[in-house]
Order: C-alpha cells, then structure tokens, then sequence
C-alpha cells in the first residue's frame, strides 16, 4: 500500500516541476558557410538571476587540396552575464560581454545597458549606454576606450521614430554625435534619413531606404 501512495503522489508532483533539458543549456551551432569554409559555435548557457553563457566560436578554410588557408582560421573564446527586468510599461536590460581571440592575441570587454518604457498612450523611449574596453597586441596604442549612449522617441501608432546618439573613443577625446528620423512607409519597407556630427562644419547626411524579406 506504501508503494502505491509514494506512487501515486510522484505522478500528481511531476507535472509540476520545469524539466531542465540538456538541450536548453548546450549551444552547438555548425555552418557550412562555402564549400571549403566552416564555422561553428559552442557552448554552453546557465539559466539564473544573471543569465551565463560562454562558449567558443571556431572556423576554418582550406583550399581545393584541403590544406587550411593561411589566416582563415578562427578561435574567439566569448563569455556573457544578462539580466532583463520587465513590467507592463517598462523593460531593462544590463549586459556584459567579453570576446578573446586567441590566434591574434585581441580582446574586448563590453558593458552596456538599455531601458525602454511608455511615455503616453502615444509615445515611447528607449535609452542606451555602452562602454567598450579592447586590446590588440599588435596594434601601436594596444588599449583602447570608447563610450556611446542614445536616446529614441518612437510615435509606434504612425511608426515614427526620432534618435539621438553620442560616443567618445579613445584616449583622445575622440568626439562623433549623429541625429536621425525613421519612418515606416510599409509593414517591411522603412526610411532613415541621418546627420553625423550636425554642430561641425563637415557634418554628412545619409538616407536610405530599407526593405526587409521574411521567408
């Protein structure tokens, strides 16, 4: 009788447990991407408060002997934390990211962050920052620093959007700002029209007309 009640109540207390399945924490992603290149991506991902994930991106190319390719081999290790906070009207994202490649002796830490919420029943804002740090061995300054952030207006009811953004790199001060309007003329048709660095007196303008194809 003991049997069948221990039984019984692992039936009714298995629906409800979240199986945890190796397939949702292994990152294996292989591409063809010609008929003598190929890349892959592996890792793996932990699902906690900060989600982890790290893994290793590798590719190679040989030619028609099948002999590899001077300088087509890659090897970049990579790791990443994420967080997202989300409520009906706001959304909050934190990254971090870190990128080593091992065959040119280069790396890069990123930290960004974004946030996004309803202003009105007519209007919504997204905000970003981001602070990159590399390094490369071979390079002349072999440190590197760059700091970007941007704010957007989007009008989502006419499909509208208006952005602001600005960087700083490197350790001279390096100053760009750019401006730009978005539009949606169709569901998968879109127009941008920008200005980089507007104050200055070599500022550029730019449009284009972007069309997106699902299938």
């Amino acid at each position: 009788m003991s049997r069948i009640k221990i039984a019984c109540f692992v039936f009714v207390l298995f629906p409800l447990v979240k199986p945890a399945f190796a397939d949702d924490l292994l990152i294996w992603s292989p591409v063809k991407v010609s008929s003598r290149s190929y890349k892959a991506t592996v890792g793996f991902r932990l699902p906690m408060e900060w989600e982890t994930s790290a893994g290793a991106d590798l590719a190679l190319a040989s030619d028609k002997s099948g002999a590899p390719l001077p300088d087509s081999g890659q090897a970049m290790l990579w790791g990443r934390l994420q967080k997202v906070s989300a409520t009906p009207a706001t959304r909050a994202q934190q990254d971090v990211t870190l990128q080593v490649d091992t065959l040119r002796g280069s790396g890069a830490l990123m930290l960004s962050r974004s946030r996004s919420w309803i202003l009105s029943d007519s209007l919504d804002m997204q905000t970003t920052r981001a602070v990159s740090l590399g390094y490369n061995a071979i390079d002349t300054r072999q440190a590197t620093i760059s700091a970007s952030q941007a704010v957007k207006l989007i009008y989502p009811w006419t499909g509208t959007s208006i952005s602001a953004g600005s960087s700083v790199s490197d350790f001279n001060g390096d100053f760009s700002s750019t401006v730009a309007v978005s539009q949606n003329i169709l569901p998968d048709l879109g127009l941008t029209a920008s200005i980089s660095d507007p104050l200055s007196t070599g500022r550029t303008g730019n449009i284009n007309l972007n069309y997106q194809l699902r299938w």
